[in-house]
């Protein structure tokens, strides 16, 4: 038996070979073919481990290595499809350290699937900073799509999906969220947010006050065994959820757009709300008119005080 040449340098795996490109789907033991080097940008299944691609555990099982958020979770789904690519953490915390080192694979011809903990990379994640990197470094970029809690929230909500804005998560603090719902409620789109569960009740109730009474559903555990799709009006589902036990899970909100015929001009709403303010209280005059025209409540409680002190120092 011939016996290794202990001074040889170790050859690194190759990834043409087929003992470690293995995954099982259904059952069977398949073999993925040859990957091309570069960075191949894997979508992962945001709930359910069967809504992934062929392609993608193609990809996952031929790569030289998993980039990944996570690699418990990451390491669930591996084994579920029986993959035994190894994995590497790339997250918010160690992504400055971690892109040197990536791109120094890239440059030596390995193969990397970069996944995120759930949907596809680069949403909501540190991914772009990599994917322009390894752009500058000349390197190829490749998309595996597939599943997006994005556009499954958009296409289960039942509001328009012609032109859609998405947010991400809004701002954790009181002032900072309200002043972002602010600048959200001017762009003429459906809006689509990520948001968490001890946050969800208060977050709406900002959305009902800076955006007006619209049109809204929340999507929770999409895909899961737990999924919950719940559409109302933004007041009623803050409502709801204020006095609900906290909810657990994964939660997008999706808005619908302000109404066109909702922007008149500011003669039209100051005399509609001096006509509301003469019947009722502010706080019941604000909540009509901002009914009734689709300005931001914040917006129109702002110009009511400001008629309600005109007329009191003109008195």
């Amino acid at each position: 038996m011939r016996r290794p040449d202990p001074n040889q340098t170790a050859q690194p795996e190759s990834r043409d070979r087929p003992d470690r490109r293995h995954y099982t789907l259904h059952g069977q033991s398949v073999i993925a073919p040859p990957l091309a080097a570069g960075l191949h940008l894997v979508a992962t299944p945001i709930g359910n481990l069967r809504d992934i691609t062929v392609r993608a555990l193609e990809v996952l099982a031929a790569a030289d290595v998993i980039a990944c958020e996570d690699t418990r979770i990451t390491g669930r789904l591996l084994e579920h499809y029986g993959i035994r690519t190894p994995m590497t953490p790339y997250h918010e915390h160690n992504a400055a350290d971690a892109r040197p080192k990536l791109i120094a694979r890239l440059a030596s011809g390995d193969a990397i699937a970069l996944v995120s903990d759930a949907g596809t990379p680069l949403i909501s994640d540190p991914g772009f900073k990599l994917v322009r990197e390894v752009h500058a470094a000349g390197h190829k970029v490749m998309a595996v799509p597939g599943a997006s809690a994005v556009l499954a929230a958009l296409a289960v909500s039942g509001l328009p999906t012609d032109r859609f804005f998405f947010e991400g998560f809004l701002p954790a603090k009181e002032a900072q969220r309200r002043n972002r719902i602010s600048e959200l409620s001017r762009i003429p789109a459906t809006l689509v947010l990520f948001e968490t569960g001890p946050r969800l009740a208060a977050a709406l109730a900002d959305l009902s006050a800076g955006l007006g009474d619209r049109e809204a559903a929340v999507c929770r555990e999409l895909t899961k065994l737990y999924e919950e799709v719940r559409r109302d009006n933004l007041d009623a589902l803050a409502v709801s959820y204020a006095q609900a036990p906290e909810p657990r899970g994964e939660i997008v909100i999706v808005i619908a757009p302000p109404a066109a015929e909702g922007r008149i001009d500011p003669g039209m709403l100051d005399a509609m709300l001096r006509d509301a303010l003469a019947r009722e209280s502010v706080k019941e005059a604000v909540a009509e008119i901002a009914a009734a025209t689709g300005h931001p409540r914040r917006d129109v409680y702002q110009r009511a005080l400001a008629l309600t002190k005109e007329r009191r120092d003109g008195n």
